[in-house]
């Protein structure tokens, strides 16, 4: 029987109530079910105002241990009575440790663990570094009821290895939860293209479909440039949104014809880990 797999991203400009927020996915998550959805993916952090522009202790009360998290909680629930996979993103406390964290939730509503985000950027209007640890779970493959997916979180999207890491773990598809826009330093900074660039190039050399799913809307004079989109294998983006939409797209994959086509290309066949040094 042919693999397939519908994939969904949600955009939307979260308030800074965190109940308002969980309501507001739940309802993107109904409509991307009702159309056939079986992996929707919420953006970053989408719980409250993107906090990280500035450095104030007062929001290092935000964070909630994963396995207590209303979010969590209540989107397990959620996931459990329209059978579909929802990668929830959270800011994870454990503990002394505060991490940006992705809780996978399986289409029966189990919660299969916690990714923590590797990479941390930390630069105006972004200075994450002062709020999360590094993470440190190692790069995660998850088997869900719906298929094999790898969830990096925001700036891992930038680094290649991340997402070849993913997929020799065997991924299926590669998702992407984000918050990025306005650069505070310089107005004329506009990053969205070579974001989107970056994701499709991962798509292209691991011969994978990648999701991912931005902020949009000012939060507090801070402007998130949504343009959320999907891209097939060959990182052609098949469905996306523009800087202003709330809402869902969706996108189908036949994942037998993906793995033909990545092992006629042979960039898997073809390394020479013999040649890589790594440098520490």
């Amino acid at each position: 029987m042919t693999r397939k797999i519908t994939l969904a991203a949600i955009q939307f400009t979260p308030t800074d109530d965190v109940q308002q927020n969980i309501d507001r996915v739940a309802g993107f998550v109904r409509d991307a079910a009702a159309k056939g959805a079986d992996v929707i993916l919420p953006p970053e952090l989408f719980c409250g105002y993107y906090f990280c522009k500035t450095q104030e202790e007062e929001h290092f009360a935000r964070a909630i241990e994963w396995q207590e998290h209303p979010a969590v909680h209540q989107l397990s629930e959620l996931a459990a009575e329209l059978g579909v996979v929802i990668p929830v993103s959270i800011y994870e406390k454990e503990g002394p440790l505060y991490f940006n964290s992705i809780v996978v939730i399986d289409a029966d509503g189990t919660p299969l663990g916690v990714y923590r985000k590797s990479h941390i950027p930390d630069g105006p209007g972004y200075q994450e570094k002062f709020y999360f640890r590094p993470g440190d779970t190692g790069f995660r493959v998850w088997n869900t009821m719906k298929g094999r997916i790898g969830v990096g979180i925001c700036w891992d999207q930038w680094f290649p290895e991340a997402a070849r890491s993913m997929a020799l773990m065997g991924a299926d598809v590669l998702l992407y939860p984000t918050a990025i826009g306005a650069e505070p330093q310089d107005a004329s900074l506009d990053t969205a293209a070579r974001w989107r660039r970056g994701m499709q190039g991962h798509a292209v050399a691991n011969v994978i479909p990648v999701v991912a799913a931005n902020r949009v809307g000012n939060e507090q004079g801070q402007v998130f440039y949504g343009t959320s989109f999907i891209t097939d294998e060959t990182g052609e983006i098949v469905t996306d949104m523009d800087r202003h939409q709330e809402g869902v797209i969706l996108a189908t994959f036949d994942l037998d014809h993906v793995d033909r086509a990545r092992a006629a290309w042979g960039f898997f066949r073809d390394r020479r880990t013999d040649l890589y040094e790594i440098l520490v």
